[in-house]
């Protein structure tokens, strides 16, 4: 049995996930160490906390997609300072630029990205990006910022990875990567040094292959792992080991 299976990016706190409380022991029996649960709403942000307080190896990341940041108001920002002081905070996220579903304008998506980014340089917290059809756009915040933080479920091009990189980020992956037409999304892991790599699920989305089209949950990881494992030429257990030590170090855990 693999261990050291840190699952940087999951959305336990959701609806698809209803069985948690028998799912989430049975994975940290099975090498899962630890998942950041992350938050996508004020009403997830909630459940987050919660649930990190409920299980030890779940921490938290709070903040709003920028699907959601049309409803967002000086309160909530007031919510998120106070929650940010829970022990099990680990981040803020996942904020950024959505412009492929634009379910909020883009100049609401871009105020509340950077005062999100504000946030969590007052609060001193990494964030958790979001960026989907807006990797130029959401790489000039970034050097803007120069938060500590990952951009997760990258799908940007192995060229923008650098850029991001230089930055200082981390880069995550999810089961995209094992897709059949994920040529770019190989090219970029394979370009990303292994003490800034990230692996994810984005539970209950992007389940790899072979298990694509179901739920996805932190098990799966062993699909994703050896694929990012195979590209980097290593063995998967290895690939475990580094991406823990990564998230660890990044998100100031300590297991």
């Amino acid at each position: 049995m693999y261990q050291n299976i840190f699952d940087s990016h999951g959305h336990y706190n959701g609806k698809d996930f209803e069985d948690r409380d028998t799912l989430l022991p049975q994975l940290f029996s099975q090498g899962v160490c630890g998942i950041i649960d992350v938050a996508s709403s004020m009403r997830s942000t909630r459940r987050t906390v919660e649930l990190s307080a409920r299980y030890d190896h779940v921490y938290s990341a709070i903040g709003v997609h920028p699907n959601e940041v049309k409803d967002m108001t000086d309160a909530d920002y007031d919510v998120l300072r106070e929650l940010s002081r829970l022990p099990k905070v680990v981040a803020i996220g996942e904020i950024g630029f959505d412009f492929y579903w634009d379910a909020s304008d883009r100049d609401t998506q871009r105020e509340h990205f950077e005062r999100q980014l504000a946030l969590a340089r007052e609060l001193d917290l990494p964030v958790i990006i979001h960026s989907r059809d807006a990797t130029q756009e959401t790489y000039d915040l970034l050097e803007k910022y120069r938060p500590r933080g990952v951009v997760h479920c990258y799908s940007g091009s192995a060229e923008m990875a650098q850029e991001i990189l230089k930055l200082g980020m981390y880069i995550g992956f999810t089961g995209v990567v094992t897709f059949k037409n994920a040529k770019k999304a190989v090219k970029a892991a394979a370009s990303v040094p292994m003490d800034r790599l990230l692996i994810e699920t984005d539970c209950p989305y992007m389940a790899p292959e072979p298990t694509r089209g179901v739920r996805c949950d932190s098990s799966m990881l062993v699909h994703t792992g050896g694929k990012l494992a195979e590209i980097k030429g290593i063995e998967l257990q290895e690939l475990f080991d580094q991406t823990c030590k990564n998230a660890c170090e990044l998100f100031g855990i300590h297991l």
